[in-house]
């Protein structure tokens, strides 16, 4: 399969070994994996804010560099720019595109995934060959719970781990605090959450925390860092990216 690959801006700024795990994870599978090179921003952060018709050349720009009729299927490291593409791309394109501007996001939105809807739910695998002989606890992302619905395609993945301890968080499913510009407008609220989500994670004793948002990962991990737990972030394609041959150096890992 010829699988389109986005980076976001999380991604291409801050996080991008998650990116690059998950090209490495799909090549590792026998797929031809391309990036566009005009690809930018998709447009969420616009849309979330309320500025609807503003990320009309972003939602255009991305329906043309993935709408390519050779590309199969496009892939993110992020529930919640799937959840744009999937969702708000639409709306933007309803309200204020044109005919092909509709056009283009229909064809894009129909084979756009997050990473574990793909490797689960299009490719048919849980068992990737990943090896990661740590404590893991997973985080549930709000968009991937609530908009995309992912499920359990995100633990199936890590069940099939070879010498993982995957131990379950409690309350799994509260969001951590992060929402974008929510915990900046809601501070308050946003640490009280974040409080919650880290005394969780800490009572599993896991050596990482893992998701598969780089946001709310930064989220999670800058409060756990503050608080010296101990315990790491890493993303969700990270774990799935790591081998007994090549296997991910958690020693090396930023605290």
């Amino acid at each position: 399969m010829r699988i389109g690959l986005f980076a976001t801006c999380l991604g291409d700024t801050l996080f991008p070994e998650a990116v690059k795990s998950t090209a490495v994870l799909l090549a590792r599978l026998g797929h031809d994996v391309v990036f566009p090179p005009g690809q930018t921003c998709c447009g969420q952060m616009h849309v979330n804010t309320g500025y609807q018709r503003e990320p009309v050349p972003l939602v255009r720009n991305f329906a043309e560099q993935f709408g390519d009729t050779s590309i199969d299927a496009v892939v993110m490291p992020s529930a919640s720019c799937a959840g744009s593409v999937r969702h708000q791309h639409e709306i933007v394109a309803e309200r204020y595109g044109d005919a092909a501007l509709r056009a283009g996001v229909a064809t894009v939105k129909a084979k756009t995934y997050e990473l574990s809807e793909l490797l689960v739910d299009v490719l048919g695998v849980t068992r990737v060959g990943a090896y990661f002989p740590h404590r893991v606890t997973y985080h549930p992302t709000c968009h991937s719970l609530r908009m995309l619905r992912v499920g359990d395609k995100p633990l199936r993945l890590l069940r099939a781990v070879e010498e993982i301890d995957l131990v379950e968080l409690p309350e799994a499913d509260a969001c951590c605090g992060f929402g974008g510009t929510f915990a900046l407008k809601n501070s308050e609220t946003s640490t009280a959450m974040l409080q919650d989500k880290m005394h969780h994670i800490s009572g599993t004793k896991a050596d990482v925390c893992t998701a598969g948002d780089s946001s709310c990962l930064m989220q999670i991990g800058g409060g756990l860092t503050r608080i010296r737990s101990g315990t790491r972030t890493l993303h969700l394609a990270q774990i799935l990216g790591s081998t007994r041959t090549a296997p991910y150096a958690l020693t090396e890992a930023a605290l």
